[in-house]
């Protein structure tokens, strides 16, 4: 468990909570250590492999909105130990997780990697960038083949992670995976 995951979750509610149902005294022991919040092979490899994501943003009013993205594998780019982004393409235009993160710059993520039932949960400070004033990070956030045309560029500065446990996780395969399981057959 990264430790900046307890310090920026588990508050006096939560923490009132977990002693209500029995696991507070796990978690104390758990969160002893230093602060961890860089991504290492695990999360990495996690991150390039996935096509699809969830994203939590919070609006100036405090209320939340939950966003699914998607798209070619491995659009949600590594930047570096602590840095990932992806190119946004234009949408719905609704902008609600834009707005949210140019007034709040808070984001929570979670990627799921259905067939193996893991789960990562990522806390970000985050941030809308212009592509046309950022082209060197553009050009790495850029998906090759990717025929669309970028809006802008969402960059999240990792606060901390979580690997969370596989209970209540439903196996789901994409095509090429059913294909790739087909061929084993």
């Amino acid at each position: 468990m990264a430790q900046n995951f307890k310090h920026l979750t588990f508050t006096e509610s939560v923490k009132k909570a977990q002693k209500r149902y029995g696991s507070r005294d796990i978690y104390q022991r758990a969160g002893e250590g230093p602060d961890q919040y860089q991504l290492f092979q695990r999360e990495i490899s996690m991150i390039e492999a996935r096509d699809s994501f969830y994203m939590a943003t919070v609006g100036e009013n405090g209320w939340p909105y939950v966003q699914f993205r998607g798209g070619p594998k491995g659009f949600l780019k590594v930047i570096d130990q602590e840095t990932i982004g992806y190119a946004d393409f234009k949408g719905n235009m609704q902008y609600i997780s834009t707005g949210n993160i140019n007034a709040t710059k808070k984001a929570a993520l979670i990627l799921l990697d259905y067939p193996t039932k893991r789960r990562l949960k990522i806390w970000a400070e985050s941030e809308i960038l212009d592509p046309a004033k950022h082209p060197e990070l553009r050009d790495n956030l850029i998906v090759e083949g990717y025929d669309a045309v970028i809006e802008r560029l969402v960059v999240f500065y990792i606060k901390a992670f979580d690997w969370n446990c596989p209970q209540h996780i439903n196996p789901r395969y994409t095509m090429e995976e059913l294909e790739q399981l087909n061929q084993l057959s």
